[in-house]
């Protein structure tokens, strides 16, 4: 089997998703993920990919989240591989199936949580992503009230997962998602 691509990725995602903030919330943890592939000097489109699918039973199954990834990708021809690495992202939170093994894997269950608090830092800004820096983000990540459901711990344990500094994973997720700040609606406002 070929390794998932975007275009097959949107097509999936359409067909278990209607919520507009779960597609925002693909398209900002896609950013991130092709981000994160440049870091490592992996397959950026493969990752993009993974990052833009790995919520495709959430809308639907919302209490038991990962837990029905198999049984939706495995009819459109999804590589084993690739379904687990989906899986992986929740591994601790809402499965037990698979932990995190490969850098692409880490750096999913990273940035799944990560990706909320750089949106809502940018939302906050009048000039949105576009010219954000790290130390904003960082404030705002110290600052537990803020973007309160994202789960800081989750990220703290990703980092150490992952064995990068906190620094270069947060700058990964900035400017992954300004390169697509338009779809994400976070760019400067007019």
């Amino acid at each position: 089997m070929a390794k998932l691509t975007m275009e097959k990725a949107k097509e999936i995602l359409k067909k278990h998703v209607t919520e507009a903030h779960l597609f925002t919330h693909a398209e900002a943890v896609s950013a991130a993920m092709g981000a994160m592939a440049e870091h490592f000097g992996e397959d950026k489109a493969h990752w993009e990919a993974i990052g833009y699918l790995h919520d495709v039973d959430f809308e639907k199954y919302p209490e038991e989240h990962c837990k029905h990834v198999r049984e939706l990708l495995e009819p459109e021809g999804v590589d084993e591989a690739d379904i687990l690495s989906i899986i992986s992202h929740g591994y601790g939170l809402c499965t037990e199936e698979r932990a995190p093994e490969t850098n692409m894997e880490k750096s999913l269950f990273t940035v799944d949580e990560l990706t909320g608090i750089v949106m809502t830092t940018a939302l906050m800004r009048p000039t949105g992503i576009a010219d954000m820096e790290l130390k904003s983000l960082k404030k705002k990540f110290k600052d537990k009230g803020f973007a309160a459901k994202c789960n800081r711990d989750v990220i703290k344990q990703g980092f150490e997962m992952l064995g990068v500094e906190p620094d270069v994973v947060m700058q990964c997720c900035i400017d992954g998602m300004r390169d697509h700040m338009d779809a994400l609606g976070i760019g400067p406002k007019e």
